[in-house]
């Protein structure tokens, strides 16, 4: 019997049990895979505070969870596959292995960027192959990049790369961008923007880091190389909702989980932190703050309930 269940071990999933450990609650933590979460996949950190050292991915989540380990939380390597009595006070979590009773659950189950799939991508992520502009914008100071996508986010990502690099491709495979008007009108402005219309990138090439990449137009076959070293893939992200939507959690149109400002599901005792929530920046220090709201959302309801785990 747990007081508080977190699905998930990424930043927001462990900054959730050092919280919840901290506020007296007997928490553990489920996660399939190694703790981290995506943030194991990126090869250096220069945004998140107190660390001047630029840390990577790994040291960082490992320096999260020996902080979680202090608290005496307990860590499960399971894969969660159903989820009883949600509305209940009392939760049942069925893993492949086991069952867990608890309180209250916290999904931080997280979001998956969604890959291009062209050759070389898989190869050179991380060495200049990204999924994040904010993340990873700053090791293309002064460089050429090319952002791959035609959406918002896409184009926010130029926009925000322009300041910082020489120059910054938007490759998208149509003269149709699904960016709004006045984002298009702001960015086709900038003199450091250049847009690549009706193509696609069918290749990524590098050794150890990008090189360039290989550009098709779709319209005409012409095909060219494009020298790059940073290429943003900005085709989205998919939320790893699927447990919370069969349990009943509300998911806005794109599947992400909706919360409130306390971060509290529409079933009572179940709360959402990190990318697998409606939240319009997805960052390491955001996951982490979501875990620590999420957590102090789920000491307080379980405080009210009356009922401890021994």
């Amino acid at each position: 019997m747990y007081d508080v269940a977190i699905i998930g071990g990424g930043p927001a999933g462990m900054s959730a049990a050092i919280y919840a450990a901290r506020g007296g609650m007997k928490t553990i933590v489920l996660e399939k895979l190694s703790c981290g979460g995506q943030v194991l996949k990126t090869y250096e950190i220069d945004n998140y505070p107190g660390f001047s050292n630029n840390p990577t991915g790994e040291e960082l989540a490992k320096a999260i969870e020996e902080h979680a380990k202090k608290f005496d939380v307990t860590f499960a390597h399971e894969n969660v596959k159903s989820i009883e009595n949600a509305e209940y006070d009392v939760k049942i979590i069925h893993t492949r292995k086991n069952k867990y009773m608890t309180k209250a659950i916290i999904f931080a189950t997280g979001a998956t960027p969604k890959m291009l799939g062209a050759d070389g991508e898989a190869m050179l992520q991380g060495a200049g192959v990204s999924y994040c502009a904010t993340c990873d914008g700053a090791f293309f100071k002064d460089k050429d990049v090319c952002v791959i996508g035609g959406g918002n986010t896409a184009i926010e990502d130029a926009l925000y790369l322009a300041p910082i690099c020489s120059k910054v491709y938007v490759i998208n495979r149509s003269k149709r961008f699904r960016a709004s008007k006045s984002l298009m009108e702001t960015a086709r402005a900038n003199g450091r923007i250049e847009f690549i219309e009706d193509s696609v990138v069918e290749r990524f090439n590098g050794t150890t880091m990008l090189e360039s990449v290989f550009v098709k137009n779709v319209v005409t076959g012409e095909k060219s190389t494009l020298k790059v070293s940073g290429a943003i893939v900005a085709i989205g992200v998919v939320p790893s909702s699927g447990i919370a939507k069969e349990t009943g959690i509300e998911t806005c149109e794109r599947n992400f989980i909706k919360t409130d400002i306390y971060l509290a599901t529409n079933i009572k005792g179940i709360f959402a932190a990190g990318d697998v929530r409606t939240t319009p920046l997805r960052q390491v220090i955001t996951a982490a703050a979501d875990g620590a709201v999420a957590a102090t959302s789920a000491v307080n309801y379980v405080n009210e309930l009356g009922i401890k785990s021994v």
